[in-house]
């Protein structure tokens, strides 16, 4: 009897905590990101285009900036922003990107900064991914080449 009891409660306790657990919330969490005292929020648009607009520098510096697609991923949207001056790549922005929770801003922080190394090096879409944000990478890539696309750059 004793034996009964002792396992009749175990399974209890362990039915109660299989139904306690709570589960990742990683894919439902909205994508916002933040610039200084600013949130961007991602854009609803379905199809959005790639375009550009002169940057704040003067005219005469010539450079512009083109801004890619949003891409979606797995994780959220991903937006790349390009500064062209005489034909190259100068400068590289990333205004939306996942940062819906801990993990996300992790894999970002290192991520982020790894890819525009490698555009900067490249002057191109062409670049490897980076191990351990691969989702993240491949979104980069594709708002990256609508940016170059934008700006007619080889």
């Amino acid at each position: 009897m004793r034996r009964i009891t002792c396992w009749l409660m175990s399974t209890v306790a362990a039915v109660v905590l299989l139904f306690s657990y709570r589960t990742s919330t990683i894919g439902g969490a909205t994508a916002t990101t933040t610039a200084g005292d600013t949130t961007v929020t991602p854009q609803t648009s379905t199809t959005p285009s790639p375009s550009a607009t002169q940057s704040s520098g003067s005219a005469s510096s010539g450079n512009k900036t083109y801004t890619g697609s949003v891409a979606q991923t797995q994780w959220g949207p991903i937006q790349v922003t390009i500064t062209v001056s005489d034909g190259k790549i100068t400068d590289i922005a990333v205004p939306v990107y996942p940062n819906g929770n801990h993990r996300d801003e992790e894999i970002n922080a290192f991520a982020l900064p790894a890819l525009k190394q490698e555009v900067l090096a490249a002057q191109s879409a062409k670049i490897d991914t980076v191990s351990g944000a691969t989702v993240t990478s491949d979104g980069y890539v594709e708002s990256l080449q609508s940016a170059i696309d934008a700006a007619h750059l080889s």
